[in-house]
């Protein structure tokens, strides 16, 4: 059985080798530096090494303006051109034009039809749930999907047992909001991660931390949300069977790799592949349209093969 997981980090793009302009470039990330023998910052070209394979994926879509992540997320979940469909790209959460293409095209939904298991690892509190249904939040993309397609999301016991990941990974959140919840590290939450993607054909976990950084929503430095994503990562890859777990990890838009300013950037985002079938993904990539088609026939394949 092949494995997928599907790591979203909202909001970075691939931008200058300038630590003075570039988290990405002044941060310390042993993990991507092993990967690719460099930093994760602006190429031109897809990057081969041992193992991984990175590609600089088109998140424009032909469209004027900067990317924004409502039409960039449907785009990237169904294969489809959202902002084009839309008219133009659309921040935060999916209108209802939106979510009609989620609600038909998600990847959770065309994984499942062909037969495959999903799940999203991310974890959520009652109180999330709450406030949706009184109208304070709003679903996202990513969780619409899931739930659109039937998923059934994780919770704060399985957050406790290892089975989840909360979206700021150590739980220091919510232990700050009165959980009883273990404090862990961020590679510690990678190793979790990886345990849930040996369990289904799809795993799909998102990470936002970095688009509100980008934004200066949080106090947290660029540079410690980057260290972050980078040990999440190597937690992961210690945890999964790399000969037959895909890891793809992949954003909606660029922000958080130019720190001159807190908007989006129209920089290629990048599809940052490791292990098994890294290649056959990685070379149909060119935009984010691309990623949920190549992913779903990737695990279409190994599921005629047995």
């Amino acid at each position: 059985m092949r494995h997928a997981l599907l790591l979203f980090v909202d909001g970075i793009g691939l931008g200058p080798d300038d630590p003075a302009i570039n988290p990405f470039a002044s941060a310390r990330t042993p993990t991507l530096t092993r990967l690719l023998g460099r930093n994760l910052t602006h190429t031109d070209a897809p990057i081969k090494r041992d193992g991984a394979l990175l590609v600089p994926i088109d998140a424009t879509l032909g469209v004027d303006g900067l990317p924004q992540s409502a039409t960039g997320q449907t785009a990237l979940l169904t294969g489809l051109n959202a902002p084009q469909f839309a008219g133009h790209h659309i921040t935060a959460y999916p209108t209802a034009q939106l979510k009609d293409l989620l609600t038909e095209h998600n990847i959770f939904a065309q994984v499942r039809r062909l037969g495959g298991t999903t799940t999203l690892a991310n974890a959520y509190t009652s109180e999330y749930f709450a406030a949706v249904e009184a109208g304070r939040l709003r679903h996202a993309a990513i969780t619409f999907s899931a739930l659109s397609a039937g998923v059934e999301l994780r919770d704060l016991d399985d957050l406790r047992a290892g089975r989840a990941v909360f979206h700021d990974l150590t739980n220091a959140r919510l232990r700050s909001w009165g959980y009883d919840v273990p404090e862990i590290s961020p590679q510690q939450a990678g190793r979790n991660l990886g345990g849930i993607t040996s369990e289904r054909h799809l795993t799909v976990f998102e990470f936002f931390l970095t688009d509100l950084a980008a934004h200066r929503r949080i106090p947290i430095a660029a540079e410690a949300v980057v260290e972050m994503v980078d040990a999440l990562l190597g937690g992961v890859l210690d945890a999964v069977d790399l000969a037959r777990t895909l890891v793809l990890m992949v954003s909606d838009h660029g922000n958080l790799e130019d720190r001159r300013h807190d908007v989006h950037t129209r920089n290629p985002v990048p599809a940052l592949l490791v292990g098994f079938g890294r290649e056959s993904v990685g070379s149909a990539l060119r935009s984010l349209m691309d990623v949920t088609p190549a992913l779903s026939g990737w695990i279409s394949e190994g599921l005629r093969d047995g």
